[in-house]
């Protein structure tokens, strides 16, 4: 397949393909109907790669304010990126909405089975070098949770899977995972929890031997696709996302299945924005073919949320009991830094009117870039907009993990190492993984929450490891804290 091939972004005047100002028209279009002044703004800005935290802000901002405005203006940004990204098809771009009722091969299916232990396996998170179960979890959910780790909610959830061990037993669950071989994803955990699983992955051998072998070693079921003309085995399984966008949704469709789609797949730059909207296009086909399709979604704590008063003051009064010493060093670092080090979190509230007041946590890492926070917000915004039209949400926010991708950035692997200085906890993979895969479980188990704001699905059951909790804007400290993980790495 071309380079050119599937899902693109739009040419520019001078015949390149840029993400900038695509990606600028289609935050302004979620702002122009809470707030158009904000909108216009986002249009003008000219130093789009290191100034958008200041319009995400802005976004958050508008929608907690206008709450019962908050799902349209979801709707409108989706609206937008379905717009300006064209789906290229035989060097002629086209309406990504007409590619995706035009699918033009049908894929053959592949079915892998476990061999292992019939029984599901009992559900464990390793935690620095221990293989936490029983008591021991209990005793660690209620530290994250007293230590502001994690939200109530999200200890609340892991206390009840762990009184529920026979929600475990998924084999009457059919498990999509888009980016099956994802790092941070649950397939190891699932895998052995009897579940029917479909697996989409790029179509590398070596990624699906290691797949198929974890499938092997369980006792799932994964069916994958296989393109047409190929044998029928795991050597010649997969999909490509942004190329076979269309296909791939037929041929879910065509499995005859209620449906469970988590959006696992991550792509490097501006790769991760259109392999997020070939997700939200999968996502929604199949929520507009079977009401009964559930979407899940592993957000980022790096990111601009609104959160309930309760969170912004634990944040403000952390901030103002700050011993003396502290206050003086900290204003010297601040004047030093030309205001930028140690500053406060949440300096206000937002009034949401009868809604209540609501802060706002801005954790965004300006070093991931633009794209990265595009790609995160089109999927807070799907989940948004499809729990609206009644469908099941699950939407986990998962600490900052060590994934290689992460670590591959030398400022925030730093960063990561020092974080435990300013009382944030950074986990390891295998952690992230089963805590995320237990989540997944408590909300296929449990009956869906009703939020009077809506934002409030994308923060109640946050694992943010303590960054939203932190008195100083988190980029505020990042500075200081990689210089702590250079230090402690030497």
């Amino acid at each position: 397949m071309s380079d050119a091939a599937g899902l693109q972004w739009p040419l520019d005047a001078k015949g390149k393909r840029a993400s900038g100002p695509p990606g600028q028209r289609i935050v302004a279009a979620a702002l122009q109907g809470l707030a158009p002044e904000a909108a216009d703004a986002v249009r003008a800005e000219r130093d789009w790669r290191h100034a958008y935290p200041r319009h995400w802000r802005a976004l958050v901002q508008a929608q907690a304010a206008r709450p019962v405005s908050a799902v349209a203006s979801a709707r409108a940004g989706l609206a937008a990126a379905w717009a300006e990204l064209p789906f290229v098809r035989a060097g002629q771009p086209l309406a990504l909405a007409e590619a995706m009722r035009t699918p033009q091969r049908r894929l053959q299916t592949l079915q892998l089975r476990g061999q292992g232990e019939a029984a599901p396996a009992a559900w464990a998170v390793p935690h620095e070098g221990r293989e936490l179960t029983g008591d021991a979890l209990a005793r660690q959910i209620d530290r994250w949770e007293k230590s502001g780790v994690c939200e109530p909610a999200h200890a609340a959830a892991l206390h009840d899977c762990l009184a529920h061990p026979e929600w475990f037993d998924l084999s009457d669950q059919h498990l999509v995972l888009l980016g099956a071989g994802s790092e941070a994803g649950p397939l190891a955990w699932l895998a052995k929890w009897r579940a029917n699983l479909v697996g989409i992955d790029l179509a590398r051998p070596a990624t699906w031997k290691r797949i198929a072998g974890t499938v092997a070693a369980g006792n799932a079921t994964l069916t994958a696709p296989v393109a047409p003309g190929q044998p029928l085995d795991a050597a010649h399984a997969g999909a490509d996302l942004l190329g076979d966008t269309p296909d791939i949704a037929a041929w879910l469709a065509g499995l005859g299945q209620p449906l469970a789609i988590a959006n696992l797949a991550y792509l490097d730059g501006e790769r991760h924005v259109r392999v997020s909207l070939a997700m939200d296009a999968i996502s929604a086909t199949l929520c507009a073919a079977d009401s009964r399709t559930q979407l899940a979604y592993m957000a980022t704590p790096t990111d601009v949320f609104a959160v309930p008063e309760a969170v912004a003051r634990a944040s403000t009064d952390a901030f103002a009991r700050r011993g003396l010493v502290k206050k003086l060093v900290q204003a010297g670092a601040r004047l030093t830094s030309g205001g930028r080090g140690f500053a406060p979190h949440i300096e206000a509230l937002v009034d949401a009117g009868d809604f209540g007041h609501w802060g706002l946590v801005d954790a965004l890492v300006v070093e991931q870039g633009p794209n990265y926070a595009l790609a995160k917000r089109l999927q807070q915004w799907r989940a948004l907009v499809a729990r609206a039209d009644g469908h099941r949400v699950a939407f986990n926010v998962a600490p900052s993990t060590t994934t290689a991708s992460v670590v591959s950035n030398p400022l925030l692997a730093a960063g990561f190492r020092g974080a435990k200085a300013f009382g944030v906890e950074v986990f390891a993979p295998a952690t992230t993984n089963a805590l995320m895969a237990a989540m997944w479980v408590h909300q296929l188990r449990t009956a869906p929450r009703d939020f009077a704001h809506p934002l409030k699905l994308l923060v109640h059951t946050a694992n943010h490891g303590g960054l939203w909790r932190l008195p100083y804007l988190p980029r505020s400290v990042l500075p200081m804290a990689a210089l702590l993980g250079f230090v402690k790495r030497r």
